[in-house]
């Protein structure tokens, strides 16, 4: 059966994880100390002992999820001798887990991409001041039905689609304003439920601009290879391995819609019946059979699960 490794993004984040990681490999905890060196931060130390409200700034949790996910993955490479063209057919990552599937895949080196999500996140920060914007997730409710709630409640304001993760879950983003009036008439729209997310800025919205500037211009500073398998890119839902189109989906990637959805089912398109969540938390996981209730869909972040995981891509 064929595999796609995915990697997950903001929300993922919790205070101990990537410790056992640590402890149990060395080429783990290289990974972490490349990072901490890259960012001149004892990331690690905030990853693994708090706070948490540290870890959850957004400067901070980018970086750190990329972190875990390129740890998990230089053991399943380097330790267990899984090799990523043969074993995997795609990566993709949701969001910021796009940068951790590059650099998983050789198109970006470590410390860049720890630099360049440290610069992500604070550009994303600075992009809107906190409590001006904001995000919502609608529950129940279809993509275009989303959109039109959007329009309506804009009033003037942005008001866009910025995640469609899967049958049933949009999340929208913009003006605080302008969000708030959308979850007072998601009822009308669809949506069973409409949920504000406990963010500091509103992302995948045109409000980011400003920090789709900024990455433009770190971007260009950084060398991008060809990745060892193609990227499903969050903002095309296509598969894209020059590193000229990765650099332009990046920036787009800011303030674009991340189209996981389709990005899930356009692996399955092409034969993916395996999705192994590369790093922290599950919540890729829980997408992927909401998306295609056949898709094997497994975590793997930590020891025991790397085993497992290994076990199960030896026999294919």
């Amino acid at each position: 059966m064929t595999i796609a490794f995915t990697f997950p993004g903001q929300g993922s984040q919790q205070v101990g994880m990537g410790a056992e990681l640590a402890e149990a490999y060395a080429s783990a905890r290289e990974v972490f100390e490349a990072v901490d060196d890259a960012l001149a931060q004892r990331l690690s130390a905030i990853m693994w002992n708090g706070p948490e409200d540290e870890l959850t700034l957004t400067e901070n949790a980018q970086p750190a999820l990329m972190a875990v996910s390129l740890a998990v993955t230089r053991v399943l490479v380097g330790d267990k001798g899984i090799e990523l063209g043969k074993a995997v057919r795609f990566v993709a990552g949701h969001s910021l887990g796009e940068y951790s599937a590059l650099a998983a895949a050789g198109s970006i080196a470590l410390a860049d991409t720890a630099r360049l999500l440290k610069t992500r996140g604070q550009a994303m920060q600075a992009a809107v001041p906190v409590g001006e914007g904001a995000m919502a997730a609608l529950l129940g409710a279809e993509l275009e039905d989303a959109k039109r709630l959007a329009k309506d409640a804009s009033n003037g304001e942005v008001c866009e689609a910025a995640n469609d993760n899967a049958p049933g879950q949009i999340v929208i983003s913009g003006a605080a304003a302008a969000v708030g009036r959308a979850v007072e008439m998601a009822a009308d729209y669809g949506a069973r439920r409409a949920v504000l997310l406990p963010v500091s800025a509103p992302f995948h919205c045109s409000l980011m601009q400003p920090a789709a500037q900024v990455m433009a211009e770190a971007l260009n500073e950084v060398q991008i290879s060809s990745p060892a398998v193609p990227l499903v890119a969050n903002v095309t839902a296509g598969e894209v391995t020059d590193p000229g189109e990765i650099r332009e989906r990046l920036v787009q990637q800011v303030t674009g819609m991340v189209r996981w959805r389709e990005s899930v089912g356009y692996m399955v398109e092409k034969g993916v019946g395996s999705l192994y969540e590369i790093g922290a938390g599950r919540v890729l996981t829980g997408l992927a059979r909401r998306i295609e209730r056949d898709l094997n869909a497994k975590s793997v972040g930590t020891p025991e699960e790397i085993d497992a995981a290994v076990e199960a891509l030896e026999t294919k």
